[in-house]
């Protein structure tokens, strides 16, 4: 014996069904993303550019790592965090800013619209393409300059006058971990750029803003609501949160100068400031969907 339908019945099972196919169909798809991610990673490859800013970048952390002496991991990390914070998001927008724009402006997105390509697919795969590159341009010669600190200066730190002890391998791993999120969130901020300009020159100028505003604004900003007392001392650490570099830079003392202090360092609220981070990129990405192109 069969359970009766009332009337409608089969065309709203009809309907939920649809409704649930299209809701699978709009997910990336991983063979159509893993086919971005490759195609945007041969770019990358083959543009002379890219190759001279990878060189550039890893001659000046050479350089760096040099003058400060590499006597240690701790006195590494702190040599370096200053030229990260600059040189990271300088090479995320140029790695970024034309990703999008560049095959608008070559007719290939019109091309790509004709297939059954969905925009999240795409931007996640231009993502993704473009961050893989970024990272291996920014972390092999961070970890090159790492691996030379045993054999030249070793573990011992006089950095801090209150240096509880030899500071670790370990220290600056989780001094590269974070600058991998860092350089994560630029190329997201670098993709919405390119997705939401309608000319190279402006992606140009969109780039350099952001990269200013990324860099200086945000923080100087930050210090003037502190002056005018619109921003307090105790919701100073919150506050910096909003500013990516901000947010990484106190991660990396909290995290990793923090961790060889006898004294707290008080430099940030780690939750606060990886929900900061979190949001940029999200934040970044949605735009960079939103805008790709028009439905």
């Amino acid at each position: 014996m069969t359970d009766a339908r009332p009337d409608g019945g089969e065309a709203a099972t009809e309907t939920d069904r649809r409704s649930v196919t299209a809701r699978i169909e709009s997910l990336p798809d991983p063979d159509q993303l893993f086919a971005v991610v490759g195609r945007e990673l041969r770019t990358v490859v083959r543009t002379r550019a890219y190759a001279a800013l990878a060189v550039g970048y890893a001659a000046l952390v050479v350089a760096l790592a040099g003058a400060g002496g590499a006597s240690g991991f701790l006195p590494l990390t702190l040599d370096l965090l200053t030229y990260v914070e600059l040189l990271v998001p300088a090479l995320a927008i140029a790695f970024g800013y034309r990703a999008v724009l560049g095959d608008a402006r070559r007719g290939e997105l019109d091309v790509l619209q004709t297939y059954p390509l969905s925009k999240p697919t795409f931007v996640l795969g231009v993502y993704l393409g473009r961050v893989t590159a970024l990272l291996v341009v920014v972390l092999v010669p961070l970890l090159l300059v790492g691996a030379v600190v045993p054999f030249v200066g070793g573990t011992q730190s006089s950095v801090l006058a209150t240096h509880a002890g030899a500071d670790s391998a370990f220290l600056y791993l989780r001094f590269l971990t974070l600058t991998a999120l860092f350089s994560m969130v630029g190329l997201g901020v670098a993709l919405a750029v390119s997705a939401t300009a309608d000319s190279v020159r402006a992606a140009i100028a969109l780039g350099l803003g952001f990269l200013v505003v990324l860099v200086v604004g945000l923080d100087v900003g930050i210090v003037a609501a502190l002056g005018a007392g619109v921003v307090g001392e105790g919701s100073l650490q919150w506050v910096l949160a909003l500013s990516p570099n901000s947010a990484f830079r106190g991660l990396v003392l909290r995290t990793v100068v923090g961790a060889v202090s006898t004294s707290s360092v008080r430099a940030a609220v780690p939750a606060a400031n990886l929900a900061g981070l979190a949001i940029w990129l999200v934040g970044s990405l949605a735009l960079s969907i939103w805008a790709a192109w028009d439905d």
